[in-house]
């Protein structure tokens, strides 16, 4: 009888530690890190595509741009080489979704606010209005972090043409004549390969913490590279 029970504790011992094993695979598996996705125009909402590449399926990248800051200082693409960072469009005489949306990226700004690998790039969508005086007085009201946070001016056409053919950011011109372009609540999330790896709502919290999660997941990602 005792030889029954020691067999039958051994046989118990053995499922016990095969069980855990057998849930410890599973648990793993189920917890994949998560991959952000690498978006193409293909992939984004056609109103927000210029015409021209709106069948792109791969290899897009944000193109060369100069622009220029609050501070009167010239801004390329290489203020961001190696470094990722979000993009949004507003103008600083917006009433609606800006003040929430630059509420939103200071919560961005704050939260990296030691790390120099996270920068913050906003252009504005009337630059003939947002000189850089307007833009440097906007910036100290909103307690912006010039090393950290860009607020952009320049010309008009080349801000239009990265909103629709790079960011995927702003509606077409259509019937908005006082503005020329009609800009969305989307943060953009950029990779240090100038590729979009997210869209975001700006005006909503929950999708902000989204974001600064995702900001966290594509620096582990950008390490391996």
């Amino acid at each position: 009888m005792k030889n029954f029970f020691y067999k039958y504790k051994i046989f118990l011992t053995l499922f016990l530690f095969i069980s855990v094993i057998i849930f410890l695979l599973f648990y793993d598996a189920l917890k994949q890190e998560k991959i952000l996705p690498i978006y193409s125009p293909s992939m984004v909402n056609y109103e927000l595509v210029d015409s021209k590449i709106q069948h792109v399926k791969k290899y897009h990248k944000i193109a060369k741009f100069s622009l220029t800051n609050q501070n009167g200082k010239t801004i390329t693409n290489n203020t961001f080489s190696n470094k990722i960072y979000v993009a949004d469009f507003f103008f600083t005489t917006c009433p609606t979704i800006c003040p929430i949306m630059t509420d939103n990226m200071r919560l961005i700004q704050n939260e990296f606010i030691n790390d120099p690998d996270i920068l913050l790039l906003s252009h504005s969508v009337t630059p003939n209005i947002d000189s850089v005086p307007t833009l440097k007085k906007y910036a100290i009201e909103k307690k912006v972090i010039d090393n950290k946070w860009h607020l952009v001016t320049g010309s008009k056409n080349e801000i239009y043409k990265l909103a629709r053919e790079s960011y995927l950011a702003v509606k077409s011109r259509g019937d908005n004549k006082e503005h020329g372009m009609i800009h969305t609540e989307n943060f953009v999330l950029i990779d240090k390969q100038r590729r979009i790896r997210g869209f975001y709502d700006g005006t909503n919290i929950d999708s902000v913490n989204d974001l600064i999660n995702d900001i966290l997941i594509l620096k582990q990602e950008q390490l391996k590279i």
